[in-house]
């Protein structure tokens, strides 16, 4: 058994629980967005997210969990994850620019009843930002995922759950226990 990368190891684990034991005052802002998931859903919305990367793969993740089920087993749910669409994305980010692959779509599918979640670890990803903006103008309730100072998206965000990490791993760890646990709270109602 190999034992080079213990210590790393080690140091990776100790700096993932910390940053999980920092996220117990989020607490209530996550069960906030929780119940304004649940009223979204009972007024006839659904829930658009969006991401880059990682955070692309977690809104797909999430969309998943929301549509399909997450525990419970009960009817679908409207989810939808913006980042899925590849004729969508090549030919908006062609004909307008990547930072409006998100907008577009918003602008498409996106209505005053909805909710909006863009995932960025920064909170300053331009197509999210322009995205949040345009969710914003059709007045759907608008929820930020980041970390650090939680960016441009603090401003933006109707909600912004910030997590308190710099470190890209760590933000995103923490972003799909943040999704799992809104997927909980939706279904619990």
């Amino acid at each position: 058994m190999s034992t080079k990368y213990v210590d790393y190891l080690k140091a990776e684990h100790a700096s993932h629980m910390a940053m999980f034991n920092a996220l117990e005052p989020l607490f209530p802002l996550i069960s906030t967005v929780g119940v304004a998931m649940q009223q979204c859903i009972k007024n006839g919305g659904k829930i658009l997210l969006m991401g880059n990367g990682g955070s692309a793969a977690d809104s797909q993740h999430i969309a998943a969990e929301i549509v399909g089920r997450f525990k419970k087993e009960r009817k679908g749910m409207p989810a939808i994850a913006l980042t899925t669409d590849t004729s969508i994305i090549t030919s908006v980010g062609n004909d307008y620019g990547y930072n409006y692959i998100f907008a577009r779509q918003i602008e498409a599918l996106c209505r005053p009843e909805d909710l909006v979640i863009g995932l960025t670890t920064s909170g300053n990803s331009a197509n999210v930002v322009s995205a949040i903006e345009a969710a914003n103008a059709i007045g759907a309730t608008t929820v930020g995922m980041t970390g650090g100072t939680g960016g441009k998206l603090s401003a933006l965000c109707k909600y912004n759950i910030v997590v308190p990490s710099a470190v890209t791993a760590r933000i995103q760890e923490a972003h799909i226990f943040i999704g799992h646990s809104l997927c909980e709270i939706l279904e619990s109602d």
